[in-house]
C-alpha cells in the first residue's frame, strides 16, 4: 500500500497545513525559549559577577593614588577574575542576543544599586561554559548540571580610568537537570502545543468543511431526485454563494424538465388526432394486405408515442420517500401476471420494508417482469435480504442475449437487440432505460448477464440503511 504524504481530502489537507504551519512557526520562535532559559541560567553568575565587580570598583575608588589602585587590582585578581587597566574602551559595541543585552542591563543595575551611582559599563562578551569547560552555546543548557558564565566587560571608574575584566562565575551551588530541561521543552512546547493545535484543527476544520460535504451530498442526491428539497443557505459567505447557485441550478433543471414534459405531452396530444384520421382511412382501404401493414405501422407509432411519455414520467421522482413493503408489491405484480395467463413464481422474502419511491419502484419492477414474460412467457422472482442488501432476481427461459457486448447497450433508449426483440414482440426499447433510471434514483445499480443455461440475468442492488445496494434481476 502506497503511503500518501499529501491527503486526498480537503479536510486532511487543511488539518495538515495548520499543523505544519504551527510547527514551522514554533521552530522560528524557539529562539525565544532558548534565550529565556539562557538568560535564567546566566542570571546567578551575572549577579555574582556584578556584586564582585561593584566591590572592586568601591575599593579602587577609595584608593589614595594610582599605585595603590594597581596593587589592589593585582590582589583582587585570580585565575577566574582577571583585571587589566586599559587606555580606552573597545570600539566594537555588543551585538549579541537578547539574553546578552539582559545580562548587560542586569550587571549595570546591580553595580548602580551597590555603589549608589551609575558608571559606564560595556559588556563585550558573555557565554555559557559547560561542566567540561567548553563553550557550546545554547547546547550548554542541555548537557550541564552546573553551567558557568564567562564575562568580558569594560567599565569606566569615577576617576576616569578604564578597567578590562575577564571573569568566570558559577551557579553558587544551584544545579539543573539537562534531561528534565529537554523533556520540559519538548513536552510543553511541542508535544502539548502540537496536540492542542491538532485537536483544535480536527474539530475546527471538520466544522468548516461540513457545508461543503452537505453540498457534495446534495449534488449526488440531485442526480437521483431532482425534486429534492433545496439546499439550506448557511455557513460562510463562499458556501452560501455556492448553495444559492446550486439551488438556482436545481430550479432551472426542474423548470426545464417540466417544460420538456409539457412539450412531449402536447406533441403526443397533437399526434393522436392525425393518427386517428390515418387509422380511419386505413380501415377504408380495399387492399387487405396494405390495410394490415398500415395498421401495424400505426400501432407501432402509437406505442412509441405512449412509451416516450411513460419514459419521461417514469424517470422523474415527484413523490416523497416511504417505507415500501417489497413482499406485497412483488406478490401484487405476480398475481396480475398470473391473471393474464403467465406463470410467475416467487422465492424468498424481504426481511423488512425498504425506504424508497413506491410508484417509481413499482414501475421498475413491472418493466423488468414484463420484459421477462415477453421473451420467456414465464418468470421466476428470487428475493434475498441480508439486512444490508436487498437482492431481487427475475429470470425466464427466453433466448437471452448472445453477444455479451450488447448487455449494456440494451439500456440505451429505443435500442433493440434483434428482430426477435423488436416491436413485433411488443417492446419499444424504453423499459430497461426506465428501470435503470429508477434504480439509480434509489442509489442502486441495474446490470444484466446471461443465465447459466439460457435466459438473461439482471442484478439490481439498492441501499438499505445508508449501505450501497444492488438490485438483481433475471430477465429472459
Amino acid at each position: 500500500m502506497k503511503l500518501r504524504l499529501w491527503p486526498d481530502t480537503l479536510y486532511g489537507r487543511l488539518v495538515l497545513i495548520l499543523v505544519i504551519g504551527m510547527f514551522a512557526g514554533q521552530l522560528f520562535t524557539s529562539t525565544i525559549w532558548f534565550e529565556t532559559h539562557d538568560n535564567r541560567t546566566l542570571e546567578i553568575p551575572a549577579r555574582l559577577f556584578a556584586s564582585r565587580l561593584a566591590d572592586t570598583v568601591r575599593l579602587l575608588q577609595n584608593a589614595p593614588d594610582d599605585s595603590s589602585r594597581d596593587a589592589i587590582a593585582r590582589q583582587l585578581g585570580d585565575q577566574r577574575y582577571r583585571l587589566q587597566w586599559i587606555d580606552a574602551p573597545a570600539a566594537v559595541p555588543l551585538d549579541g542576543s537578547l539574553a546578552q543585552h539582559a545580562v548587560s542591563d542586569l550587571i549595570a543595575g546591580v553595580i548602580r544599586r551597590r555603589l549608589g551611582e551609575a558608571i559606564e559599563v560595556h559588556l563585550l562578551d558573555v557565554q555559557l561554559r559547560d561542566d567540561r569547560g567548553r563553550h557550546n552555546g545554547i547546547l550548554g543548557l542541555f548537557n550541564s548540571r552546573m553551567p558557568s558564565g564567562d564575562f568580558h566587560l569594560q567599565l569606566k571608574l569615577p576617576q576616569g580610568q578604564w578597567l578590562d575584566v575577564h571573569a568566570n562565575e558559577g551557579q553558587a551551588g544551584m544545579q539543573t537537570e539537562p534531561g528534565s530541561l529537554v523533556l520540559d521543552y519538548l513536552l510543553r512546547i511541542y508535544l502539548v502545543r502540537l496536540t492542542a493545535v491538532l485537536l483544535l484543527a480536527l474539530v475546527a476544520v471538520r466544522f468548516a468543511v461540513k457545508p461543503l460535504k452537505e453540498l457534495a451530498k446534495a449534488a449526488e442526491a440531485l442526480g437521483r431526485n431532482i425534486y429534492r428539497p433545496p439546499l439550506p443557505v448557511t455557513g460562510p459567505l463562499e458556501v452560501r454563494t455556492a448553495a444559492q447557485s446550486f439551488n438556482a441550478m436545481q430550479e432551472q433543471l426542474t423548470r426545464s424538465l417540466a417544460e420538456r414534459t409539457r412539450f412531449l405531452t402536447a406533441v403526443s396530444h397533437d399526434l393522436r388526432s392525425p393518427l386517428t384520421r390515418l387509422r380511419l382511412r386505413t380501415e377504408m382501404l380495399p387492399d387487405t394486405e396494405a390495410r394490415e401493414r398500415l395498421r401495424g405501422d400505426l400501432d407501432e407509432m402509437e406505442a412509441m408515442v405512449g412509451a416516450t411519455l411513460d419514459a419521461v414520467q417514469g424517470v422523474e421522482i415527484t413523490e416523497e420517500r416511504h417505507e415500501i413493503e417489497i413482499n406485497s408489491m412483488l406478490e401484487g405484480l405476480a398475481e396480475d401476471a398470473r391473471e393474464a395467463g403467465h406463470e410467475v413464481s416467487i422465492e424468498g422474502r424481504a426481511t423488512r420494508p425498504l425506504s424508497g419511491y413506491p410508484r417509481n419502484l413499482k414501475r421498475c419492477l413491472q418493466n423488468l417482469l414484463d420484459n421477462a414474460i415477453r421473451y420467456g412467457d414465464s418468470a421466476k422472482i428470487s428475493v434475498s435480504d441480508d439486512d444490508t442488501v436487498l437482492s431481487i432476481a427475475i429470470s425466464d427461459e427466453g433466448p437471452g442475449i448472445a453477444d455479451e457486448a450488447l448487455l449494456e447497450r440494451v439500456f440505451e433508449p429505443y435500442f433493440r437487440v434483434s428482430a426477435s426483440r423488436s416491436g413485433a414482440s411488443g417492446g419499444t426499447g424504453l423499459g430497461l432505460t426506465i428501470a435503470r433510471s429508477v434504480a439509480a434514483a434509489h442509489g442502486g445499480t441495474l446490470t444484466l448477464r446471461n443465465g447459466a443455461v439460457k435466459g438473461l440475468v439482471a442484478t439490481l442492488r439498492l441501499p438499505r440503511d445508508g449501505h450501497t445496494h444492488e438490485l438483481s434481476w433475471r430477465i429472459g
